[in-house]
């Protein structure tokens, strides 16, 4: 079987064993005969996958997560569209790790501020990195953080799922019929399905209930999804693409057949598929449609405009006209040129949609850790095993102890799956460094002593149980609304039901 289309399968339907009662190739407990320490930075998918591997490993391993919200699942939670809620079940068996008694939840904690990185290091064998990407890409064109109208897709769908940072985003949906997003990856869809989508489908799942009621008063009839490459390179999966192809009374605007191969004999077997879909397009015809979308390639933003009546109101954004460079523009890696000959696509809602970034924590540079602030990423041996910026980027000495998984690891690329893989492979190389006495950091106690020191500073921190009635919450509070649940968007609310 792909290893991939195993992991999603592990990840949506598989069963796991308790880890409190069963592991599998445990290493010896080895060194002194007490237990291996592990925190873990981060509660999405790479920080519960990475935590259950280890455990499962590593015999007596103890595992204490922080997380900076006093909620867990991270990308999971504020990520997945509400739409999606299949690919949420991944959440069932992070619960099942969590129950564990060598496990331990620690939310509404800030690691480089409430706790240093250099306390997690002076108190634990190991610190394992997978906190995410909490910032998007910019285009870095005039207006874009000026003109108002202008959103980044992650601050959108964080908006309408809940995640407090952008409870307050408040987007204008009632300007304008016509919405732009720039990038053509899954995100990109996801904004375009939201935002066409019937509001009525969405009200019985976990969308925030101030989502739903800015969707119901959108003007928005059309969706242009702008790329700068061609439809051989977009980044999206089959299943987004299907999922807007299928939408009640919305229909597809038909890509230029010289932008596609003459045939599809030779095309990979997944290319072969997601071309045929788009030469097929949608099931409702523009004719009869009240909504559509189009896919624009060939287009790279050159600047937002502003409405003369307001002079901070987006009202069109101007695009360069792009070329395939080389001598195959079916090629999937082809580059682009750009033209002096540009379009204006009028509009007074937009999306960027280019991708998100990492960012270094407080305290990494004191513990020699290297942040490549270029790629996003932490520095690594692409096993997980981070790299000492004392030594320079080629002398690859690891750092004793500290790793990484996830998107911080490797950039923010591929669905829960392939986090999943990517997890286990760091904790496979936890697990043979401990196993082949590699040197690790200096353990302790884990929680149990920091814990102490948190209280001290005025630290108000969040338990597995304290979630649980927070969850409970959300639940009762959806179930008034007729869906599966209402979710509190500010940490003070989330705080008060433990009250």
């Amino acid at each position: 079987m792909n290893r991939i289309h195993g992991a999603l399968r592990f990840c949506e339907h598989g069963t796991w064993s308790r880890v409190t009662r069963h592991r599998r190739h445990q290493s010896q407990v080895g060194r002194d005969a007490r237990p291996f320490r592990m925190a873990v930075l981060g509660s999405g998918p790479a920080g519960f996958y990475g935590a259950y591997k280890v455990m499962q490993g590593i015999k007596n391993a103890m595992v204490d997560m922080y997380e900076q919200l006093p909620v867990p699942f991270g990308l999971v939670r504020y990520g997945v569209a509400p739409d999606h809620p299949e690919v949420k079940h991944c959440q069932e068996k992070f619960t099942e790790v969590a129950s564990s008694p060598d496990f331990t939840f620690i939310g509404n904690i800030k690691v480089g501020q409430d706790v240093s990185l250099k306390s997690l290091a002076n108190h634990y064998d190991a610190v394992l990195f997978a906190y995410g990407a909490s910032r998007d890409r910019k285009l870095g064109i005039p207006g874009e953080d000026r003109l108002n109208g202008i959103y980044s897709a992650r601050d959108f769908v964080g908006w309408y799922n809940g995640l407090p940072e952008f409870s307050g985003l408040a987007p204008r949906l009632d300007l304008g019929d016509t919405a732009v997003v720039i990038g053509q990856g899954n995100v990109a869809l996801d904004v375009a399905r939201i935002l066409l989508k019937d509001v009525d489908s969405l009200r019985t799942t976990d969308i925030t209930d101030h989502a739903l009621a800015t969707l119901a008063k959108s003007q928005v009839k059309r969706v242009r999804v702008v790329g700068r490459r061609g439809p051989m390179q977009v980044a999206f999966t089959i299943r987004e693409v299907r999922e807007l192809m299928k939408l009640p009374s919305v229909a597809f605007n038909p890509i230029d057949h010289n932008l596609l191969p003459p045939s599809l004999t030779d095309l990979p077997r997944t290319a072969k598929r997601l071309t045929k879909l788009l030469m097929e397009g949608s099931t409702s015809t523009l004719a009869h449609a009240e909504k559509s979308w189009s896919l624009d390639f060939l287009l790279s933003p050159v600047k937002f405009l502003a409405a003369s009546s307001t002079g901070s109101q987006l009202e069109a954004i101007e695009f360069a006209r792009t070329k395939l460079a080389g001598s195959n523009p079916f090629d999937p890696a082809a580059k682009v040129e750009t033209s002096t000959d540009h379009e204006t696509v009028p509009t007074s809602l937009a999306f960027r949609s280019i991708g998100y970034q990492s960012e270094p924590l407080p305290g990494m540079d004191e513990l020699g850790i290297h942040f490549d602030t270029k790629r996003g990423i932490i520095t690594n041996d692409y096993y997980g095993r981070l790299l000492s910026s004392m030594h320079g980027l080629d002398a690859e000495r690891p750092l004793p102890g500290m790793y990484c998984a996830g998107w911080v690891k490797r950039g923010p690329a591929g669905v829960i799956a392939n986090t999943m893989e990517d997890s286990f492979a760091t904790a496979e190389a936890i697990i043979a460094d401990w196993d082949n006495k590699t040197p690790f950091l200096g353990g302790g106690d884990g929680w149990e002593t920091l814990k102490r020191e948190s209280l001290a500073n005025g630290v108000r921190t969040v338990s597995w149980e304290d979630w649980l009635r927070i969850d409970a919450a959300e639940k009762a509070r959806g179930k008034a609304l007729g869906k599966e649940r209402e979710k509190f968007t500010n940490p003070h609310d989330m705080l008060g039901v433990l009250d």
